[in-house]
Parts: C-alpha cells; sequence; structure tokens
C-alpha cells in the first residue's frame, strides 16, 4: 500500500513538473518552443507569423508557437516572466534592454550555439550591441537609423543645398538651413522629444560625444563633456532662439508630428527610419518627401543603433533547438523579409545587399548607405541605463529642451544624479 502511494505522488510530481516548463516536448515525443514578437507593423507580424509557420511544416518534431508580446511593457512584462519560471523560449527584445537580463543570469549565451554562418554574417560592431562580459545573449537583427524626413518641394522652393551621405550637413549647417527656413508660423525643423534619451545620445556619436565612460575598474561613470553638447544645444538653441524648430512637438511623439508635416507647418521631422510606413500610408496624394542623412560631426555620420535582438532563455529546455529555429529565422532572404516588414535595415551583410533594400523608393538606398555608419548606442553595456533614464536623464533632457533650465543644471544633473544611479548597480 505504501508503495503504491509513493509511485501515485511520484506520478502526480512529474505531472507538475511538465506542467510548469515554459517550453516542453509532449507525449508523442514533439517539442514546442515559445516564441515572443514584439512585432507590430502589419506588414511585420504577417512576416514573423509566415516564418513560423514555414518552419513548422518543415520541422514537425520541432513546433514554434507565436506569442503576440508588445514594446510598451517588455521590459517589466519579461522580468516578471523570468522571476516566475514563465519566460518564453526565444525572446524578441531590443539590445538596451539585454544587460540587466543578461547579467542577471536570464538569458542564453549563445556562442556556442550559433552556426558560423550567422556569426560572420553580422558584422563585429553589431555584436558589440549584445556582448555583455564574455558571452552573447542576443543575435542582433534589425537596426534602424535616424533620418530626416523633408517635404522635398518645399527644400527645392527654398533653394538650399540638399545634403547626400557622401556630403551632409554639418551640425551648424543644419541649424542655420532650419533658421532659413522657419518664419510666419512655420518651423524648419520638428523635434518630436517625448522620448529625448536615446536620439540625443545616438545623434551625439556623430559629434564624438560618449556620456558614458568605464574606468579601468570596469565601472561606468557619467561625465557630459564637450563632444556631448553639440547635439543638445542645437536643439534648445533651435527652440528657444532661433524659433526654427516648433516648441510643441518636443513633448511629442514622431506619429504627433505628421499631421503638421503633412500639413505644411515644418519642413523637415528627425525621426526613425521605419516611419515611412507610416508616411506611405498617411500622407495626402501628391505629397513630395524624401529621405535625408542626419547631420554629421566630426566622427562624420556616425551613430549610435540598438539593434532588434533574438534571445534564448536560460531555461529553455531545448536550447539547441531554439537556435536552430533563430538560424532559420535569420537565413539572408528572411532577414530581407523582417527588414522590408518592419520598413528597417537588416544587420546581415548579405541581407544588405538584396535590391529590395537598394531602391531609391521611399529613401531605402538612403538608409543603406548609412548602415555603415552605425555604432553600438552609448548606453548597451550600462547596468542601470533604464533607471537612469526614466528617473534622471529624460526629465532634465526635457527641461532643457523647453528652456527651462540652462546647460549647466542639464549637467549637473547627469553627472551628480546620474552617477548615483548607475554607483547602485555597480556595488
Amino acid at each position: 500500500m505504501r508503495a503504491r502511494l509513493h509511485a501515485l505522488v511520484l506520478v502526480l510530481l512529474l505531472l507538475l513538473l511538465a506542467g510548469c516548463s515554459s517550453g516542453g516536448t509532449r507525449d508523442d515525443g514533439r517539442i514546442t518552443l515559445r516564441f515572443q514578437s514584439l512585432a507590430w507593423q502589419e506588414e511585420s507580424v504577417e512576416a514573423n507569423r509566415q516564418l513560423v509557420n514555414e518552419w513548422n511544416a518543415a520541422h514537425p518534431d520541432v513546433r514554434v508557437e507565436y506569442v503576440q508580446g508588445t514594446w510598451d511593457s517588455v521590459h517589466d512584462q519579461l522580468l516578471t516572466a523570468f522571476e516566475g519560471g514563465e519566460a518564453p523560449d526565444i525572446i524578441h527584445d531590443a539590445s538596451d534592454d539585454l544587460a540587466d537580463f543578461a547579467y542577471g543570469g536570464y538569458l542564453a549565451d549563445l556562442t556556442g550555439l550559433l552556426p558560423a554562418r550567422l556569426k560572420s554574417d553580422i558584422p563585429r560592431r553589431s555584436w558589440e550591441t549584445t556582448t555583455f562580459g564574455d558571452g552573447v545573449y542576443g543575435v542582433p537583427f534589425l537596426q534602424e537609423p535616424r533620418v530626416l524626413i523633408a517635404n522635398a518641394a518645399w527644400l527645392r522652393k527654398s533653394g538650399v543645398r540638399i545634403p547626400t551621405p557622401e556630403k551632409p550637413w554639418s551640425w551648424a549647417e543644419f541649424r542655420r538651413i532650419t533658421e532659413r527656413l522657419s518664419g510666419r508660423g512655420k518651423y524648419g525643423v520638428a523635434w518630436p522629444l517625448k522620448e529625448p534619451v536615446s536620439a540625443t545620445l545616438n545623434l551625439s556619436l556623430s559629434t564624438g560625444g560618449q556620456l558614458f565612460h568605464r574606468g579601468p575598474d570596469g565601472k561606468v561613470t557619467v561625465r557630459f563633456g564637450a563632444a556631448d553638447q553639440t547635439v543638445p544645444r542645437t536643439i534648445h538653441d533651435q527652440a528657444n532662439a532661433d524659433r526654427s524648430a516648433s516648441p510643441t512637438t518636443l513633448g511629442s511623439g514622431g506619429s504627433d508630428t505628421l499631421p503638421g508635416f503633412f500639413g505644411g507647418r515644418y519642413a523637415m521631422v528627425p525621426l526613425g527610419f521605419s516611419y515611412r510606413q507610416q508616411i506611405v500610408q498617411q500622407a495626402p496624394k501628391g505629397f513630395d518627401w524624401q529621405v535625408l542623412p542626419a547631420p554629421a560631426g566630426a566622427a562624420g555620420l556616425t551613430q549610435g543603433v540598438s539593434p532588434q535582438t533574438l534571445s534564448i532563455a536560460e531555461d529553455c529546455p531545448h536550447k539547441k533547438e531554439a537556435a536552430e529555429f533563430l538560424d532559420f529565422l535569420l537565413r539572408p532572404q528572411n532577414m530581407v523579409r523582417l527588414a522590408l516588414g518592419d520598413w528597417m535595415l537588416p544587420t546581415g551583410t548579405q541581407a544588405l545587399e538584396d535590391p529590395a533594400l537598394r531602391t531609391t523608393r521611399h529613401g531605402w538606398v538612403t538608409g543603406t548607405a548609412l548602415a555603415a555608419h552605425l555604432r553600438p548606442a552609448p548606453a548597451q553595456t550600462v547596468r542601470g541605463y533604464p533607471e537612469w533614464k526614466d528617473k534622471v536623464a529624460t526629465p532634465a533632457l526635457q527641461e532643457y529642451y523647453s528652456g527651462a533650465i540652462g546647460l549647466g543644471e542639464l549637467r549637473e544633473r547627469l553627472e551628480e544624479d546620474g552617477n548615483l544611479v548607475l554607483a547602485r548597480y555597480q556595488r
């Protein structure tokens, strides 16, 4: 009787454990992997779902289950899932969100899991965005430069020099041109800076800005030097001195600026490359627009990016199969499909050569010309960056751009308050 009771308890325990796993093996031996995607544009969701279906059709023993996530809450959602043992097996995220998860032991080190083809196809500078310590914790696969979306007819009529990737505007020239284009209730530029930190830091790489500095002991401190100040000073002066930047858009998101742009209120809007899709969908018939490179500084067209990434959870019981799915998803032809669906650039060198991404239509060729100038965003490996961004940098930059505080107070808050935050993560 006691032996039978022990056997019954053992069976119940095994069933309970099987039910708690995030991904596992069915009674028929088939593996199921949960893939959480953050794709949100209709074309992107369709591309991801089609690729999952193609994988499942060709791999009956390793089924991938598509799970829809959202960018708005992914960090907190993943943290809760990791701590509760319910994380998806394959995780779509952005590289600047990975540091805490990587150092926290929640993500698998992909160093020995990925095939040589995939490792060699993606440039080293892109791999640096997902490398923490000695491990690689994500595959960077899509990236988005910041560009200027311009009213082409307005610029032609004004007679200003049109920049190209070969001969971009300098930041000083950009400021002069936006002032020239302004007046009578119209503005040369509309900066959508509801989320000002990444735009400021990433564009500041063009002027040699870095902001985060790692010492010999490996600890990071914030120093807001002269090279870091060129971009924020330009934006501040456009909005507060020249009146060439609309003050009402400083607290807006990118999409919020489009009606005014279409209505002829702003000549240019600095936006992420993927906003072209919204412009194609929403622009009035006959609206003439073009894609221009962002201004260049001492470091040329260099700008920071935080690529979209694919990672594998450390708790995933089938890491080898999950890595095989990543290899399939990121074959050159599939990477092109994902890039076209998201209106972004692939990181893979073979995919970047695809003719579909080299056309002048919708400014694709301008974006691909910028790919070689993209570098890891300054905050990529900084522990505590999300808190620093939310509690220190975002309110400080918003107040500076609105004219509420000066450059000295901005520097003080970024450095003194910021270093107090970062120090807690580096003890």
